[in-house]
């Protein structure tokens, strides 16, 4: 029995450190090999448990499929397991896009890399797309929903911040979705006011400015997306947009579509991009991705250790159920708006906007992989710059 517990962490270990390594796809595809490697062919729990712990994750903030490792090796190898499943499924990601923003800072002005990212950043823009869609599709159930969202993406287009219009819309969308029930009604007076005061906190945190891009500041901010993101991945890119390019500054638009499209070339989870940022807007210092990277996947591991017990329970709460649906759609809106400015600073020129067309065919009406696509347009830009278009 003693021997156990070290063979199963080294069996966590290798597990996850493979699927960090060969996870491209997103966040789907990563779920995918989880339940192929750990209900198929190593049966550490039954497929009903496997679900269980999908529906889980989404009512937590932070990457699903970050959060599904972290699951995972806490049920095969208690507290050090869960430790080590998330780890190691992050390490290969934010190692690699570390590397990737090295290169980029200092190769990023040669012409031939700039070719490249010609053609890529529409193809990013599909693969946002093809998220956003997919997205769509299962967060919006009703016209309520319909509604909301489409107010929030309205409301994301204008100066006002985009996490407080997240988290508010989420509370006036449970409010209004649970508003038909009589005996729902009788409790919106004692939670509303509670209600309000967080949307005051929220309002006022989304006012104050950095100073800079401090390691102290940037680890406040990602440590903050991390704490409050809800569904995909790409919504990191939203709240980026928002707060570092036309909040802090931090970042031009165009580093910000360069940053996404590297972030495209790495398996693993979307969220280590921030490893990138990191790395960019501290002039190229590796302590600058670490704690970038460390900040927005902290509050995944401190979600899952101290939920665990609790979300079965609250998955079943008519309440958070209302607001997880009204945040999705609010989430969906918010990117919805992201994409369409970016789409209005990158589609610049004919054969950027035949490349985002083309690459947007390709993934919403063949599945084609976001790897495939950003490779494509790199490819693409080059061809089409090599030819004097």
């Amino acid at each position: 029995m003693s021997n156990e517990k070290p063979g199963r962490l080294r069996e966590v270990a290798a597990l996850f450190f493979k699927l960090g390594v060969i996870g491209f796809g997103g966040p789907a595809a990563h779920i995918a090999l989880m339940e192929d490697e750990v209900v198929e062919k190593r049966a550490w729990l039954s497929r009903e448990r496997f679900l269980d712990l999908v529906g889980v994750t989404s009512i937590i903030p932070g990457p699903n499929s970050t959060e599904m490792a972290i699951h995972l090796g806490f049920l095969r190898g208690g507290w050090p397991g869960l430790l080590l499943a998330g780890l190691c499924f992050i390490f290969p990601a934010v190692t690699l896009t570390t590397i990737l923003a090295w290169a980029y800072m200092t190769y990023g002005a040669i012409p031939e890399v700039a070719d490249l990212l010609y053609g890529i950043k529409p193809a990013v823009l599909a693969v946002i797309l093809g998220a956003l869609w997919r997205l769509g599709q299962k967060a919006v159930k009703g016209w309520r929903l319909s509604f909301l969202g489409l107010a929030v993406m309205l409301v994301a287009l204008t100066p006002f911040n985009g996490v407080l219009a997240l988290i508010g819309g989420g509370i006036i969308g449970m409010f209004w979705l649970r508003m038909t029930r009589p005996r729902d009604r009788e409790h919106m007076a004692v939670i509303a006011p509670v209600a309000g005061t967080g949307l005051t906190m929220l309002a006022s945190q989304g006012a104050v400015s950095a100073a800079g891009p401090t390691l102290w500041a940037l680890g406040l901010f990602f440590l903050k997306i991390g704490a409050i993101l809800y569904g995909s991945g790409y919504l990191l890119i939203a709240f980026l947009e928002e707060e570092l390019v036309q909040g802090y500054a931090w970042l031009t638009q165009e580093q910000l579509l360069e940053a996404i499209a590297i972030g495209q070339f790495t398996p693993g989870p979307v969220l280590s991009t921030a490893a990138f940022i990191g790395y960019l807007v501290t002039g190229g210092k590796l302590s600058g991705a670490l704690v970038a990277a460390g900040a927005i996947f902290l509050p995944s591991f401190i979600f899952v250790a101290a939920l665990n017990p609790l979300l079965p329970r609250l998955r079943e709460s008519e309440w958070v159920a209302s607001f997880l649906d009204a945040v999705n759609v609010c989430a969906v809106g918010l990117m919805a708006a992201v994409t369409i400015e970016l789409g209005y600073l990158t589609l610049d020129s004919i054969p950027k906007m035949a490349i985002a067309g083309i690459a947007s065919i390709l993934i919403l009406w063949r599945g084609v992989g976001a790897v495939w696509l950003v490779v494509g347009g790199a490819v693409a830009g080059w061809i089409i710059l090599a030819a004097g278009f």
